[in-house]
């Protein structure tokens, strides 16, 4: 059964970092494209960073670009997003999501991931 598993997320002032992490079990993670979303209260889901299964590419939404920063460790099956100079409008809950092995597709198009974690709330003050 495939897992998982953000942390990181909390509260923290305008200006800030934080970094989560996403950690996989039950998948073949060296082979698998990740990504993160967000989605904030009342707005749709939508992407915000993504990497190749090699950790060759990453792609990120226009507003994280220098921003954020998506990495991977295959070695230990994990995912993470560094999230520096953050602002009140990235408050929201960010999913990490994986493709199933293998699979390419859109990185950009939460619908072709094939497993989602439960979620991590991260909160800018202002």
């Amino acid at each position: 059964q495939v897992q998982l598993v953000e942390s990181g997320g909390g509260l923290v002032q305008a200006g800030g970092s934080l970094r989560l992490s996403c950690a996989a079990s039950g998948l073949t993670f060296s082979r698998s494209a990740m990504g993160w979303f967000r989605q904030a209260p009342g707005k749709e889901r939508e992407f915000v960073a993504a990497i190749t299964w090699s950790g060759d590419s990453t792609y990120y939404a226009d507003f994280v670009k220098g921003r954020f920063t998506i990495s991977r460790d295959n070695a230990k099956g994990t995912a993470y997003l560094q999230m520096n100079s953050l602002k009140p409008e990235d408050t929201a809950v960010y999913y990490c999501a994986s493709k199933a092995p293998y699979y390419s597709g859109s990185l950009y198009d939460h619908r072709t991931y094939a497993y989602w974690g439960q979620g991590t709330q991260v909160t800018v003050s202002s």
